[in-house]
């Protein structure tokens, strides 16, 4: 299984992510939301040079010309609601993509949000069978959530390849994904923190993506 951090690489997305960090950017929900949207763009263009490409002629006023385009069948799913701007940078690169969405979240199970469970309610997908499956969540913290959108989705067939794309991940949740996954798997971060504090957030991450996309929830 092959892990992407794209914090151990100089590009524009390191910038986004240090606005994303920062306590006075994240007053304004519309910029926070558009840099969630610009990595999902930029991660998106990455996956996209890993599909397999077959050339197509195409015709203009003035001759034809032959041009490599993806033969992959793209699905793209999002677990909610966090990860809405993030589904939407995808689909501005794989516009034609099938849209997958699953509502899994994690509860805390003791007084003392100290311990974390996962609930999966509802999910809304196209079959995945042999297609290429993208599953994007601004945060893999635990790991939960994800491994039970990635059962949830895989009870609609077994796709050709599984990209796993997330904004902030730690060390425990890559390891997580890495067991509910094959090794053909791939695992792409804007950053990968060391860890998490004792109510399970990133650190130093940068709060609850949903929350500050859309404002808190009771």
């Amino acid at each position: 299984m092959k892990v992407t951090n794209f914090s151990e690489q100089n590009s524009v997305m390191n910038q986004y992510m240090a606005e994303l960090r920062d306590k006075k950017y994240q007053q304004n929900r519309l910029l926070f939301r558009n840099n969630i949207e610009r990595i999902g763009e930029l991660m998106a263009y990455e996956i996209s040079k890993t599909l397999e490409y077959k050339e197509k002629t195409i015709t203009t006023p003035l001759g034809t010309i032959d041009i490599p385009l993806a033969k992959d069948e793209v699905v793209v799913a999002t677990v909610l609601r966090a990860g809405l701007p993030f589904h939407q940078g995808f689909l501005r690169v794989f516009d034609k993509a099938e849209n997958a969405f699953v509502s899994a979240y994690r509860m805390y199970t003791n007084r003392e949000h100290t311990e974390v469970g996962v609930h999966t309610e509802y999910m809304a997908a196209p079959s995945v069978k042999g297609k290429t499956l993208i599953i994007v969540d601004p945060m893999l913290a635990t790991g939960g959530s994800m491994a039970a959108s990635i059962e949830a989705l895989m009870k609609t067939g077994k796709p050709k390849k599984i990209h796993v794309a997330c904004v902030i991940a730690t060390p425990e949740g890559v390891d997580v994904v890495k067991q509910a996954l094959s090794d053909e798997a791939d695992i792409w971060c804007a950053a990968i923190d060391p860890g998490m504090n004792e109510h399970k957030y990133i650190v130093p991450g940068f709060g609850d993506c949903g929350d500050l996309c859309y404002g808190e929830k009771l």
